[in-house]
């Protein structure tokens, strides 16, 4: 297997999730491909459509990206209370592509927000998902109020307890994907 992968649910080109994933990637130890969901050209799923022209190429291209990986780091944003409709779209793809696209893969899960509750919700729908589809959730941590806890300047958190527990769920991860 090759290095563990990181990506956030976000299509902004200023995301906070990409920032908040990269930030958690350069924590660690192992080697981490950090990459863009936006690099694939995904069209909205429909059944009309996967009938009339099947997968996208990009959809094979990031279903063997994350069956290669270690292990994936993943940071879903919220909109409206959930995941955003950009995330769940490129999740209907996969999953129709292999239903357990996630199979015994390890995986971090994390999100933030502008707001207190760190896209819990999106945070608690993404949970339900990965063992869906046959992932094994080692942690999951949420980065709440962004702008005042991170400082993106200098790539580092302002608040001293707030690291501490990421670097204990960092530390849990790294110790689950030793084999």
């Amino acid at each position: 297997m090759s290095e563990i992968i990181a990506f956030a649910g976000s299509n902004s080109t200023k995301s906070i999730n990409h920032q908040w994933v990269s930030f958690l990637s350069q924590q660690l130890v192992e080697p981490v491909n950090v990459i863009r969901l936006t690099d694939y050209q995904i069209p909205m799923y429909g059944i009309d459509y996967e009938k009339e022209i099947g997968f996208p190429k990009d959809i094979e291209r990031l279903y063997n990206d994350i069956k290669s990986a270690k292990a994936i780091i993943l940071s879903v944003n919220e909109h409206n209370g959930t995941v955003s409709s950009y995330f769940k779209n490129v999740m209907d793809w996969l999953s129709r592509y292999d239903r357990i696209f996630l199979e015994n893969k390890p995986v971090l899960l994390t999100s933030t927000s502008p707001g207190k509750l760190a896209a819990g919700k999106a945070r608690e729908y993404a949970e339900i998902a990965v063992e869906r589809y046959g992932g094994k959730l080692i942690a999951s941590f949420g980065l709440p109020s962004f702008e005042d806890n991170f400082d993106s300047e200098k790539q580092t958190l302002r608040d001293e307890t707030l690291l501490l527990g990421v670097k204990d769920t960092l530390s849990q991860f790294q110790q689950a994907i030793k084999f």
